[in-house]
């Protein structure tokens, strides 16, 4: 019996090849698709980087818009706020003004006979007045009239000397707040 001999060696050899082909192609084709998908994905990532910097620029520019518009209502607020100061001082003054009429008039009023004064200072709503009386008696009537009054506080007598060659008349300081008449009302 012969025998033949059959030589596959080629065949798979050929097979072989064309499978290692295959797989260098697929090995190509799956490199290529995977950079592909990772330039997608790096497209994709950078638009939305792209997306969130303009999101946070026009943040940035309305941030610094606003901040300006804040500092520009401080500014009014302060001026308003001025503007208001200077309306209570101008009617603080105004309310004030005549004040001083009555409180000139009062203490023409509260003086007794035999009493003169030679000095009046005022500190603010405190008066010195600095005077001289006869007698004593006249110095009390003075403080009695000035506690009377609607338009003065207690009266302090701070000091009495005796002047003139017989010590016929005494020089007095007394010290007097000045009030409202409704401040004083308002005690009662």
């Amino acid at each position: 019996m012969s025998r033949t001999k059959i030589n596959l060696l080629p065949w798979r050899e050929e097979k072989r090849k064309k499978q290692k082909q295959d797989f260098l192609s697929l090995l190509v084709l799956a490199a290529l698709v995977g950079g592909l998908v990772w330039w997608l994905w790096q497209a994709a990532i950078q638009t939305d980087i792209d997306y969130q910097n303009e999101r946070n620029r026009t943040i940035q520019t309305t941030i610094t818009s606003l901040d300006r518009k804040i500092k520009e209502i401080e500014d009014v607020d302060r001026r308003r706020n001025d503007l208001i100061e200077r309306m209570r001082v101008i009617q603080d003054l105004q309310g004030k003004r005549p004040s001083v009429v009555y409180v000139f008039e009062e203490l023409v009023r509260v003086l007794p006979e035999n009493v003169y004064f030679t000095d009046i200072k005022r500190s603010g709503n405190a008066f010195t007045i600095v005077g001289i009386a006869q007698t004593n008696n006249n110095i009390s009537e003075l403080m009695r009239n000035m506690t009377a009054s609607p338009w003065f506080g207690e009266p302090i007598l701070g000091q009495v000397t005796a002047v003139g060659n017989d010590n016929q008349a005494n020089r007095f300081t007394l010290t007097v707040q000045q009030q409202s008449p409704d401040a004083k009302e308002l005690e009662q």
